[in-house]
């Protein structure tokens, strides 16, 4: 990473903490930047070549162990809701016509883990979901993460974020470093000198005023003083409940938020058309049946 360096930072290995199993995953936004493509399909439905976004961030989540994962929706999101529920139509007919490896794939979707949905509640912003599904995580650690954003990695980023966790029982939030025009658009961290242990986060900065490049994504470990502390939360910026808010005052009160960069990978957000563009490219260059191809259109195109 440019221009940052966040050193390696833990405090002593806490003994007899709970494991993380479940995630709760964001998934109510409406995906306006991307009409009229989410006009009847949920933008987290998009696909990734030939996967949906949703698909890849639940298969990061698995990965690391995840075994409940919580959809935080609203009334539009039934496509999302069955594509991770078994259709039974599909696999017959998959095996009646011999494409018994394709019908397998599909199956398996479904089995990936324990799949819960419910509906969104409250004022808009990225913590009512959290507080949405409370009830679902009580008193325990969790990972939180919003549908539309990706991690590639050689790694699943969940998985390092837990094995993190479990060294240090401290919550985490993934950052990764941005363009200075492009902190005006997100939760901006302050670290303590030399470790990345995060002293600050203010949300959305104007340039002049943020304390760093280093962008917080949608990929946190929170717990039960995290939805306590967003409870109490009163509306911030724009109007919204924001869960910087929240990890600021659980800063405030002493505990301790490490910054987590990726190894080996990358942060692709894909609200918009460019990034979601440029997620689908990195995505299919790695693909040994597809970037040979992509390379010489690519070229073809100079």
């Amino acid at each position: 990473m440019r221009g940052v360096h966040i050193c390696n930072f833990s405090l002593p290995l806490k003994t007899n903490m709970t494991k993380i199993k479940k995630a709760v995953i964001a998934v109510a936004g409406s995906g306006t930047r991307l009409l009229p493509a989410t006009k009847a399909m949920p933008k987290e439905m998009l696909p990734i070549v030939d996967k949906p976004i949703i698909q890849l961030v639940v298969e990061e989540l698995v990965e690391a162990g995840i075994e409940d994962i919580i959809f935080v929706t609203r009334w539009d999101k039934k496509p999302l809701e069955d594509h991770f529920d078994h259709s039974v139509a599909l696999e017959d007919d998959l095996r009646k016509n011999g494409k018994t490896e394709a019908a397998d794939r599909i199956s398996k979707i479904a089995e990936m883990a324990n799949f819960v949905h419910v509906r969104q509640k409250g004022p808009y912003g990225n913590g009512t979901p959290v507080l949405s599904a409370a009830s679902l995580v009580d008193d325990e650690p969790f990972i939180f993460c919003f549908g539309d954003d990706l991690v590639k990695s050689k790694t699943s980023f969940t998985k390092q974020m837990v094995e993190d966790y479990e060294k240090t029982g401290n919550l985490i939030m993934g950052v990764q470093e941005v363009k200075q025009a492009d902190v005006v658009r997100y939760g901006i961290v302050k670290l303590k000198e030399g470790t990345n242990q995060m002293e600050d986060i203010i949300e959305k900065p104007s340039i002049e005023e943020a304390p760093s490049r280093l962008a917080g994504f949608g990929r946190y470990i929170l717990n039960q003083e995290i939805i306590d502390i967003l409870r109490s939360t009163s509306l911030g910026k724009g109007n919204e409940l924001w869960i910087t808010d929240a990890i600021k005052e659980y800063i405030r009160r002493g505990g301790v938020f490490l910054a987590k960069e990726i190894k080996d990978g990358q942060w692709l957000t894909t609200g918009d058309p460019a990034n979601y563009l440029k997620s689908i490219l990195a995505y299919a260059s790695d693909r040994e049946d597809l970037k040979e191809t992509l390379a010489e259109f690519i070229q073809s195109q100079k």
